[in-house]
């Protein structure tokens, strides 16, 4: 049997690296077959971005598509759905992803090395205020972080819950099908055997465990 493919788009100056324990999870408990997309986070632009990523997915010539992006690869996939909506069917999940002006970024770009250190992508999308919503006809599932813990404190006044990086209110995004909160810092959701088990439970069936009757109220859920 052809196994589902899943497209990984990491987050801004990081790495192939950072998400093995995430990818072998859901090969694993979930069989999925995991890729990832690498790319420049400095020095291209989105629109260069979403070129590779469409490239990068043509070539792969998946009978299904679901994609997860952490971060600025949250962004990365919103604005490729936008510019590529004719995609093989599959659902996506946003991990730590802003969906609003991110305060932590706008801290950064203040200093006098900020904005060269951010690069071209956050300057597009995240240190201008805007007004996105979900209008994808794909299932969307948004995990937001809340242990605080992460070099965005150093830089802005994060309001409320926040995963030390992006507040969770920043993570909200109009017409997403399901939203919940882990306690995981924002590269902890990485490392975490709950996010892993989410992200495939929402991958295979449109929506969290956590979501489900019954289930652990959201905001409580530890990432073990």
């Amino acid at each position: 049997m052809t196994r589902e493919t899943v497209v990984y788009v990491h987050g801004l100056w990081s790495s192939r690296a950072d998400s093995l324990l995430l990818r072998r999870r859901l090969e694993h408990e979930f069989q999925f077959d995991v890729r990832v997309f690498h790319y420049p986070t400095v020095s291209s632009s989105m629109i260069e971005v979403t070129g590779r990523l469409n490239q990068f997915i043509e070539a792969l010539r998946p009978q299904s598509l679901h994609l997860v992006g952490h971060s600025l690869g949250g962004l990365v996939i919103y604005r490729f759905l936008e510019r590529f909506p004719d995609q093989p069917p599959g659902r996506v999940v946003f991990l730590g992803t802003p969906a609003v002006e991110c305060q932590a970024a706008v801290g950064v770009s203040r200093m006098r090395w900020g904005a060269s250190i951010l690069g071209k992508c956050v300057a597009e999308e995240l240190l201008v205020e805007r007004e996105r919503r979900w209008t994808s006809p794909r299932a969307l599932g948004i995990i937001a972080g809340t242990r605080s813990f992460g070099m965005g404190q150093l830089f802005a006044r994060l309001q409320g819950e926040s995963d030390g990086t992006i507040a969770v209110s920043e993570t909200r995004l109009p017409g997403a099908t399901d939203h919940i909160t882990v306690r995981a810092s924002h590269m902890g959701m990485l490392l975490s055997p709950r996010v892993a088990r989410e992200i495939g439970t929402f991958l295979r069936g449109g929506h969290f465990a956590l979501s489900r009757p019954g289930s652990a109220r959201v905001s409580s859920a530890r990432s073990s």
